[in-house]
């Protein structure tokens, strides 16, 4: 077996652990927190990963367009982390993702909108797929554990981080598409950093510090260093295997995840729900096999 492979299995299993094990931190936290808890160990992780490849130069020929969209894709990438956690606090594991997941759908379109990129029968196919297997998922209509607003909001928040996601991938592609993607990801970080403190100040949350328990403590910390991990995986497949055979086998982490939903937190599937998980993973693929 390949050495490429076992990297990008590995990045799939840690991304894949990322939201159970946040999930399961988020017991007794407030998502600000956990979002602010969780950047600072993965800005440790992303700055690793820089000094590592040795794309810290870089930092000395980033003109000021490029701040600026640095700045906006940190900016989009705190929002979708806030939005993520506020939808895993409120929803299932087996729901929020795939809408995080369906970003791809909107980037796709965004990036067909503003930055003319072709759009050929095959991605339409496969957006459509993504599409169908995210609605499948959902089952709206047969969620009444509980009625309340504040629980249905899940659905909301979820797609404000697709949303935001998909604005972060279109900064990414406008201003900083000739930059280390390394060096990238650890600018908007140290963006996400101040801001998610910033929501935890603002809305009080600094208490909430004192009253975590050492389990949650522990898990949130543990979902930074999977995130972390899972970077680092992605980043060695990519040096020694082919992006188009690394990237689709990093995708498949949507079906690790819910694995791991079944069988960490006892989240059920119905045949509804592995009908779409099947679609989306389906129309995930698709383009990049076909393209």
């Amino acid at each position: 077996m390949d050495l490429w492979f076992l990297y990008a299995a590995g990045a799939a299993v840690f991304a894949a652990l990322t939201t159970v094990l946040a999930k399961i931190g988020l017991h007794n936290v407030g998502s600000h927190l956990a979002t602010a808890i969780r950047s600072v160990v993965v800005l440790v992780f992303a700055w690793l990963i820089v000094f590592m490849t040795g794309a810290q130069d870089g930092i000395w020929q980033i003109g000021g367009r490029t701040w600026v969209f640095l700045l906006l894709s940190g900016l989009s990438t705190g929002g979708s982390w806030l939005c993520f956690f506020r939808a895993l606090r409120l929803g299932t594991v087996n729901r929020v993702v795939p809408i995080d997941k369906s970003s791809t759908i909107l980037t796709m379109l965004l990036a067909f909108l503003f930055l003319r990129e072709p759009v050929g029968p095959v991605t339409v196919a496969g957006m459509g797929l993504m599409g169908a297997g995210t609605w499948l998922m959902l089952e709206l209509k047969k969620d009444h554990s509980d009625q309340t607003p504040a629980k249905r909001s899940w659905l909301f928040f979820a797609v404000m981080a697709a949303v935001f996601a998909s604005l972060t991938a279109i900064f990414g592609r406008v201003g900083v598409a000739d930059m280390d993607a390394n060096l990238w990801t650890a600018i908007r970080t140290m963006v996400v950093v101040p801001m998610s403190w910033l929501m935890v100040f603002l809305t009080d949350g600094t208490g909430e510090m004192k009253a975590i328990d050492r389990k949650s403590w522990l898990f949130l910390v543990l979902s930074g260093v999977a995130t972390g991990g899972s970077w680092l995986f992605f980043y060695h497949a990519l040096q020694i295997g082919n992006a188009s055979l690394v990237v689709p086998i990093d995708k498949l982490s949507i079906v690790l995840t819910m694995g791991f939903a079944r069988l960490f937190l006892g989240e059920r599937f119905s045949g509804r729900s592995l009908a779409g998980l099947a679609l989306l993973t389906g129309g995930t693929l698709l383009p990049i096999f076909f393209s």
